[in-house]
């Protein structure tokens, strides 16, 4: 093959933006703990005009927004060369970053509507990410190799789990799959290019009382690879790319001491998560760590070591054609045949009242509780006046769940969510990946690699390696079994299109695996195009004005200082007077907020040894009142860390009136006093 890989920045705007992924409004950006970046692969075949790219993005989820997007730059780049059959778009589904790239309005309502300049830095850094692996084709091989990840999952949902027919439950021994499946990439010297690590694990160690932009979990196993393999160069930089891409999910938490009581400490594994005292509320799993930090670290440690173990083991190549295959799909109206006399269908997209009662990993608002079969008229009430009454049909066609939000009959001042998914399947040589528009749950999961891997055995290509690759495309929430949707937990209450969504969505890969089986992707249908609705920005975000420093102060003095010496494991803080971080956000793509430099007595210099895309330091921004604000400098000094002088510095722009109506952005620089370490 011909193969490319490519590294860019997503990050944009680390403030005042609502983080994605908890629905929690109080949850806003206000700050970096590392940085987001779309991760790019490319393989193609030299003989012919045949590509796959597969690209994996540090972000919540792609939406159908991103997605189209993307599409228009790559298609005036590149003409026919990239499309929508042969670009699968990935999110690892990492909780803790900015929010605000959908088009469908109920993703407004949390993320304070569509906001241009974190839908602008998640599209600009997929198609840089995918120019990078273009530019840099080279020929390669491949190597596959999976093996079984312990201590980092379990099964948040286990009373839908075993709700499952008997007869499966006993063919598999965990409720979590615990299988990485992992591509490797080497040039034809045996040079190494990068990797794709395909496990399934919410990216929900960092919990939604975080501020602070990060990658989570998976993120962190990435920064380890590709600091190992890039060796003395800065995070974020070097040829080699690491990615740690999501799979079915939907009911697997790193969290893994489980759910208890945050105000009683007992255990809160019911079927309803509740508490004796504060109900719901208060039911939130542990994960390994002391904190959120470092369960993020122990969880993402656990994961790039086994991915090492497998990289390093992998042996077996792939080889053989290229091909994909795609189609849009109006997945309210599926008809799903079950067998030779049943026929159902899907239905109009809606969320049942446990979407409200949130997860283990992150509590809902208000009293709603998992496992919620009956309506609360005093919720439904408010709903019906605010928002309109469900019909009759969806209310039939979604039994046993009780309608919430009535999503699919929602039109103002958009649709709520979508009706057109993409559904897709790239298969490179032996290894077919399905790109799936959402969170499958793990026996949703298994039931679909199972499905498409026997379709392929049955025309003509059996051995083929299937791999879920989750929160593609576009996102459509969760996709449980109809068993487990029968209970109505969380997952079961966002599965949208209903009791047969994962009987459609069988039916849909089933057909995309036999085209590509029968090389005849070309004889698929398109389906309907999906909109793209004519709203580039409505946001509820403050703007940005004029910000002042105090008085006999100016931007990047320091408020509070170092100290004049640390140790290891010390934590190294300075405070600057500081500027709403998101003016450098809507300035440079790229913009790096701080370093920690070393002295260089031979040099009589300042070396730059971090910037901050290292998980070792920590950037808050908090905003004061009459346009000041401060931003705090932290590095958490590790073991190892060589003895010496050093310094922390600060890179911002602040609004400056330069008249009634025009406001320009100053770039402005601090720095601590030079500290040692000994």
């Amino acid at each position: 093959y011909l193969v490319g890989v490519g590294r860019a920045d997503c990050t944009g705007p680390v403030a005042q933006v609502p983080l994605m992924g908890y629905a929690n409004p109080e949850q806003v950006g206000g700050g970096l703990l590392s940085r987001l970046y779309s991760r790019a692969f490319i393989v193609a075949d030299p003989k012919d005009s045949k590509r796959v790219v597969f690209v994996s993005a540090d972000i919540g989820m792609v939406s159908q927004r991103v997605r189209l997007e993307v599409l228009k730059q790559l298609q005036s780049k590149y003409g026919e060369l990239y499309r929508q059959d042969n670009v699968i778009l990935s999110g690892t589904h990492t909780h803790s970053g900015p929010g605000g790239y959908f088009q469908y309005t109920l993703f407004w309502i949390t993320s304070k509507g569509l906001v241009r300049p974190a839908l602008s830095s998640i599209v600009n850094g997929i198609v840089k990410s995918i120019d990078i692996a273009h530019e840099n084709m080279k020929r390669g091989r491949l190597f596959i190799n999976r093996g079984t990840v312990e201590n980092c999952q379990i099964n948040r949902s286990p009373f839908s789990y075993l709700k499952n027919p008997a007869s499966e439950l006993s063919r598999y021994s965990s409720n979590t799959d615990k299988e990485m499946v992992l591509l490797k990439m080497v040039d034809e010297d045996g040079h190494e290019l990068g990797l794709i690590s395909w496990f399934a694990v919410h990216p929900v160690s960092m919990n939604n009382s975080n501020h602070l932009v990060n990658s989570d979990n998976v993120g962190y196993a990435s920064y380890l690879f590709e600091q190992e393999k890039n060796k003395g160069m800065l995070p974020g930089e070097g040829s080699f790319v690491a990615a740690f891409a999501s799979s079915n999910l939907g009911d697997v938490s790193p969290n893994t001491r489980g759910p208890f009581c945050s105000n009683t400490g007992e255990s809160c594994d019911n079927p309803q998560s509740l508490c004796p005292v504060g109900g719901a509320a208060m039911c939130m799993a542990k994960g390994p760590g002391n904190d959120m930090f470092e369960s993020t670290r122990i969880i993402g440690q656990n994961i790039y070591l086994k991915a090492k173990e497998l990289y390093e083991k992998a042996s077996q190549e792939v080889t053989g054609p290229l091909s994909s295959a795609h189609q849009w799909v109006n997945m309210s109206d599926v008809s799903v045949e079950l067998n030779a006399t049943h026929t159902v269908k899907t239905c109009k997209p809606a969320l049942g009242h446990s979407f409200a009662a949130g997860t283990i990993d992150g509590v809902g608002a208000f009293n709603f509780t998992q496992g919620s079969v009956e309506g609360d008229p005093f919720w439904d009430q408010i709903r019906d006046q605010l928002l309109g009454e469900p019909s009759n049909e969806t209310k039939a066609c979604h039994k046993p769940k009780p309608i919430l939000f009535s999503t699919g009959e929602m039109t103002w001042p958009h649709p709520w969510h979508p009706d057109i998914v993409d559904v897709q399947i790239a298969a490179i040589g032996s290894l077919a990946i399905l790109a799936v528009p959402g969170e499958f749950t793990t026996m949703s999961g298994r039931r679909l690699r199972e499905a498409v891997k026997s379709e392929f055995d049955s025309h003509g290509t059996p051995g083929m390696n299937v791999v879920i690759a989750g929160l593609c495309n576009v996102y459509t929430h969760y996709i449980t079994t109809y068993e487990e949707y029968q209970v109505q937990r969380y997952e079961a209450a966002s599965t949208i299109y209903g009791p047969h969504t994962l009987s459609a969505y069988i039916q849909l890969y089933r057909g995309l695996a036999k085209a590509i089986a029968l090389n005849a992707t070309q004889d698929l249908s398109r389906g309907p195009e999906p909109p793209l609705f004519n709203v580039t920005s409505v946001t509820l975000l403050p703007s940005l004005s004029a910000e002042n420093a105090p008085a006999d102060k100016t931007f990047g003095d320091v408020l509070e200082e170092v100290r004049r010496e640390y140790r290891e494991r010390e934590v190294a803080e300075v405070t600057f007077v500081g500027a709403n971080p998101r003016n450098s956000a809507e300035n440079a793509t790229e913009h790096n907020f701080l370093t920690v430099e070393r002295y260089s007595n031979i040099s009589s210099s300042w070396r730059v040894v971090l910037n901050d895309a290292s998980w070792d330091t920590r950037f808050y921004w908090s905003k004061g009142s009459r346009g000041q604000s401060n931003v705090t400098i932290e590095w958490h000094i590790p073991a190892g860390t060589g003895p010496g002088v050093y310094r922390l510095r600060y890179f911002g722009h602040y609004k400056k009136k330069v008249s009634l109506l025009h406001t320009i952005t100053v770039p402005f620089e601090g720095s601590s006093s030079a500290f040692q370490i000994t």
